[in-house]
C-alpha cells in the first residue's frame, strides 16, 4: 500500500483518471456518435486527456481548497 503521506498525489491521480475518462467518452461520443471504433478513439482521447489532466489537477487543487474555505462557514454550536 502506498503511505498516506501521498494522498493528496492518490487522490489526483485517480481523480484526473475518472475525470478524464468520463469527460473523453462524453465528448467523443458527443461529436462523433456511436460509430464502430468509439472504443479505439475514446481512448486515444482518454490517454491524451489524462496527461492533461493530472498535472492540473495538482497545480489548481490549492487554489481549489482556498475558493473553497473562502465559500463555506465555520458552523458554530448552540
Amino acid at each position: 500500500m502506498i503511505s498516506r503521506k501521498h494522498h493528496k498525489l492518490v487522490f489526483s491521480f485517480f481523480m484526473s483518471l475518472l475525470m478524464s475518462g468520463i469527460m473523453s467518452f462524453v465528448i467523443s461520443v458527443f461529436n462523433i456518435g456511436m460509430v464502430e471504433n468509439i472504443i479505439t478513439i475514446w481512448l486515444k482521447a482518454w490517454s491524451f486527456a489524462f496527461m492533461i489532466a493530472f498535472p492540473t489537477i495538482i497545480a489548481v487543487s490549492p487554489i481549489v481548497h482556498k475558493l473553497v474555505a473562502l465559500v463555506l462557514h465555520e458552523e458554530t454550536d448552540v
